[in-house]
């Protein structure tokens, strides 16, 4: 395991950069993961982080075809907001685990 500073905060991550305590999580650490991800945050980003949030918080499983059915985002602006791996940048941001459909 490894500590990364964001927002002044060390915080836990996984081999991948995954947090490994939610409860840290903040807007402003996600700006400063988003950085690194390569994604600058807007309101749009995150409502889409606010959902995952609170998807896993209820422990619902995270799929993009899910996303897609969530009303607050179609899958290619998903795509647009979180280019490369949608699903694995989102939920880093998000400051949740890495989905088990991702790879």
């Amino acid at each position: 395991m490894a500590t990364k500073t964001y927002a002044g905060i060390n915080i836990e991550v996984n081999d991948e950069g995954y947090m490994l305590d939610s409860s840290q999580w903040s807007k402003e650490v996600a700006t400063e993961i988003a950085k690194d991800e390569g994604v600058e945050l807007t309101d749009k980003h995150f409502e889409v982080l606010d959902y995952i949030r609170n998807k896993v918080a209820n422990g619902e499983t995270l799929t993009i075809r899910g996303i897609n059915k969530s009303g607050v985002v179609d899958a290619k602006t998903f795509y647009q907001l979180f280019p490369g791996a949608p699903l694995k940048k989102a939920t880093k941001i998000a400051g949740v685990s890495k989905p088990e459909s991702c790879i």
